[in-house]
């Protein structure tokens, strides 16, 4: 009796292992229905995690709100010095605009290079033979589109119109392989460098800028935009970016290869430019010897 007695925390600990066996045998069965024991441990637990998840999600999303508040912060405080920025531009952006129309008003000139109406339009056709050279658009001389108007998208310059009917317009573009194609181009800086943008290179995708005077330093990674002297592009529209800078053929001037800001292969909406002041038809590349002469006197 009692070794019985002895041996009665094995058996206990026997009993307890096959019931634990059985109960494991029986949760692993394929059943649609919890038994009634796993229905009150599911509920304990569940109703114990309950308890402690809530005060945890709390605490969670006081932190969260604390870390929400500390970036509202910040936000605030980098807005508020945009602001100061933005008010600081548009105070020189008056100031600059008063000291133009001043100056405009010194030299008896009414007109604004960087002036233009825009007008709306949508590519709609291109010829694959011509898919780098020429679009059609559709707006025409009833919509007040005319030839050797420039035309833009919201990234740059990407050429002028060379073809008016009634309802649409042809688009030479700036990557052509006309030469005669020209556009009076700057880069800006304390010494504004001046320059024709004639010719485009399709192995580097990028426009060609001549006639830059060799004793201004042009560096990759300028911005160029068109100066608004040939007559016919509005000043200020931007071209694209210079990659590289070498010397021409005879080594007086310099030569730039641009980067372009517009993308020509993908065209859908495009811009023309109806310039306010008066236009010098065919100053911007009308395809004679007058208008290169013209041209090479204005841009360089």
């Amino acid at each position: 009796m009692p070794r019985f007695f002895s041996n009665k925390r094995l058996i206990l600990l026997l009993v307890g292992v096959i019931a634990l066996v059985a109960l494991i045998s029986f949760s692993l069965k394929d059943r649609h229905n919890a038994s009634l024991p796993e229905q009150i441990v599911k509920d304990v637990v569940g109703f114990g995690q309950s308890i402690f998840s809530k005060p945890a999600h709390y605490i969670t999303g006081v932190f969260g709100n604390i870390d929400g508040i500390l970036n509202t912060y910040e936000e605030n405080k980098v807005l508020k010095m945009r602001l100061s920025e933005y008010a600081t531009s548009q105070s020189e952006l008056i100031d600059i605009q008063t000291e133009n129309k001043r100056l405009l008003d010194i030299i008896g000139k009414e007109e604004n290079l960087r002036e233009y109406e825009p007008i709306h339009a949508t590519v709609i056709a291109r010829n694959p033979d011509q898919w780098e050279m020429k679009i059609i658009i559709d707006k025409g001389s009833l919509h007040g589109i005319e030839r050797n108007m420039a035309v833009l998208t919201a990234h740059g310059l990407i050429g002028k119109v060379v073809l008016v009917t009634p309802f649409s317009s042809t688009v030479e573009l700036l990557s052509t392989e006309n030469r005669e194609l020209r556009v009076s181009a700057v880069i800006p800086g304390d010494a504004p460098a001046f320059g024709l943008i004639e010719g485009y290179d399709p192995l580097r995708s990028e426009l060609i800028m001549k006639r830059i005077d060799s004793s201004f330093k042009v560096k990759p990674g300028q911005k160029v935009i068109s100066s608004g002297l040939g007559g016919i592009f509005p000043a200020g529209l931007p071209i694209g970016e210079v990659t590289e800078v070498s010397t021409d053929d005879h080594g007086l001037t310099t030569l730039a290869y641009i980067r372009p800001a517009a993308e020509f292969s993908m065209l859908d909406h495009v811009i023309i430019a109806k310039r306010s002041s008066t236009q010098v038809d065919g100053s911007d590349g009308g395809g004679t010897d007058e208008t290169i002469g013209t041209e090479g006197e204005n841009g360089s």
